[in-house]
C-alpha cells in the first residue's frame, strides 16, 4: 500500500471506531481509558447508593444535599474527562481530515451539557 492508501484506510478505520450506542457511532478506547472511566462511574454509583442509604436512615436534609453536590461535581469531572478525550481524538482527527463536522457537533453537545 502506498502512503495515500494507508491514510485512507486509517480514516476509514477511525470512522468505524467512532460509533456510539445511541447514534450508531462508536469510539474504541484504550484499556487504561476504559478502566479509568469505569472506575469513576463506580465511585459515582457508590455515592448515589450512599445517598439512598442516607434517605433510608433518615439523614439530615443538608447532609444529603452536600452528598448531592459531591455527585454533581463527580459527574461534571467525568464529563470533562470525556470532553477532553473527545477533543484530543475525534475532533482533532476530524480537523486533520479537513472537516469541521465534529467541531459543530461538539458545540451543540457542549451547549446542552452546560445547561
Amino acid at each position: 500500500m502506498n502512503e495515500e492508501q494507508n491514510e485512507e484506510q486509517a480514516l476509514a478505520d477511525n470512522e468505524a471506531k467512532t460509533e456510539c450506542c445511541c447514534s450508531g457511532r462508536k469510539k474504541i478506547r484504550s484499556p487504561e481509558e476504559h478502566r479509568s472511566l469505569l472506575n469513576r462511574l463506580s465511585r459515582i454509583e457508590g455515592q448515589l447508593r450512599g445517598i439512598r442509604g442516607m434517605i433510608d436512615s433518615d439523614a439530615y436534609c443538608i447532609d444529603i444535599m452536600m452528598q448531592i453536590a459531591a455527585v454533581r461535581a463527580a459527574l461534571a469531572s467525568f464529563g470533562g474527562v470525556l470532553m477532553s478525550d473527545h477533543l484530543r481524538t475525534c475532533v482533532a482527527d476530524d480537523l486533520k481530515s479537513g472537516s469541521t463536522d465534529k467541531v459543530e457537533e461538539l458545540i451543540t453537545a457542549f451547549q446542552r451539557y452546560i445547561k
